[in-house]
């Protein structure tokens, strides 16, 4: 088969294995997109007078058959055909002849990558903002139906004053709100039109009207100048990847704190036995494995931000290939984050707390606060003064400076 940019005589095989990669693998969850693209694209050229409205309509129908082939799972881009872009035209031609051949006008595999990518960050964004919302939803629940709970506070991993199940799980709840209000602001970088830039220097003689592909596809607007979009690969997906960051950053934070209140040193908390797993050696052992995996991966998440980050690095302007290499973390970090979320929204209600547990760990001192406060409010004693008596109180002898 010819790939897009072929002229010659082929390309050495283990050459093409080794500059291919995965991609012809990760692309599949591309090509719907790129089938998206692909039709906005030859409607703009039909309008522009570049196709007739017939070889449109065909086009047309023959990409969207292809993309619904390919869902059904007829069949799959191979390693020849790199990616889902030679992959999509070569069928294409295959299925409607010479007319196939005139859709790549006005672009370059350049911009329809990153057409496709940003309209799959665009979509992927939405999924994460729902299954987040999922989450929430948990902590509702648990808060609902245990948020009357008494449960220490800490600082310092020391208990420090009063606390809830409901202070604890709304604390969390409002993070991850700020979280996934942040991915929807990682769509400022995502919802740009790249078609039109081409390979990165725009479209000669011929006119493409860049307004009106993204009006099609639903971006704020195109991308300019046009010499910008390639200097701009990896930001949107740092920017995707920096929020995800965040996001599993209390994620694993919540499940650290679930991971010590099952301990027997805290008690605070059990999971049902199908939510847990045992071990080989000792009958009598229940681990809390779920959540020690969502603290692992939140780790991950950042090694994933890194890796765009380290990779587009120091790059001079214009396209390279190593741009292809964003994908595999973008598309790990977003998956892990996805699977993340399923999990805490399904686990977060299956936590029970130990009511007798938690309230015998408030002990008096941690009221030394409110008695401070209470003097003040009460006798008018400066706060300072208040202080001071109170820390005499619990330590003795001459109060702390």
């Amino acid at each position: 088969m010819s790939r897009l940019w072929e002229t010659g005589d082929g390309i050495d095989d283990l050459v093409l294995r080794f500059t291919v990669g995965d991609d012809h693998i990760l692309d599949a969850r591309l090509l719907r997109f790129d089938v998206q693209a692909s039709i906005a694209h030859a409607q703009m050229l039909s309008e522009q007078g570049y196709l007739e409205r017939g070889e449109f309509e065909v086009l047309s129908r023959a990409l969207t058959e292809l993309g619904e082939q390919h869902r059904r799972g007829e069949w799959e881009i191979e390693l020849a055909e790199e990616d889902c872009h030679t992959a999509i035209e070569s069928r294409l031609t295959a299925m409607v002849g010479a007319v196939g051949q005139k859709i790549h006008l006005g672009r370059s595999r350049n911009d329809q990558v990153l057409a496709a990518l940003r309209l799959y960050m665009r979509d992927a964004i939405r999924d994460l903002r729902d299954r987040g919302e999922s989450v929430l939803e948990s902590l509702d629940v648990l808060t609902a139906e245990q948020g009357h709970v008494h449960l220490p506070g800490y600082t310092h991993m020391q208990r420090a004053m009063p606390s809830s199940v409901a202070l604890w799980a709304n604390a969390y709840h409002g993070e991850i709100s700020d979280d996934l209000a942040g991915l929807l602001r990682a769509e400022h970088r995502v919802n740009l039109n790249p078609l039109g830039s081409a390979a990165g220097y725009g479209v000669p003689v011929i006119n493409v009207d860049r307004e009106r592909t993204s009006e099609l596809l639903g971006f704020l607007a195109p991308q300019d100048p046009v010499t910008s979009v390639q200097l701009s690969r990896g930001k949107a997906e740092a920017t995707v990847l920096f929020e995800i960051s965040l996001l599993m950053q209390d994620l694993g934070r919540l499940a650290e704190d679930l991971c010590l209140f099952a301990t027997q040193e805290f008690g605070f908390m059990t999971l049902p036995e199908g939510f847990t797993t045992g071990s080989s050696i000792m009958p009598q052992k229940r681990n809390p494995d779920l959540f020690e995996l969502v603290r692992g991966r939140s780790a991950q998440s950042t090694a994933d931000l890194q890796a765009v980050l380290n990779l587009t690095a120091k790059m001079p302007s214009g396209y390279h290939r190593e741009f292809q290499l964003i994908k595999a973390p973008l598309f790990r970090g977003i998956d892990s984050a996805a699977e993340t979320l399923v999990i805490m929204a399904h686990a977060i209600p299956k936590v029970k707390f130990n009511a007798k547990a938690t309230e015998s760990a408030i002990d008096p001192s941690m009221y030394a606060t409110e008695e401070a406060y209470r003097m003040v409010e009460d006798e008018g004693v400066p706060f300072r003064e208040a202080y001071l008596k109170i820390a005499q109180r619990y330590h003795g002898g001459d109060a702390p400076g």
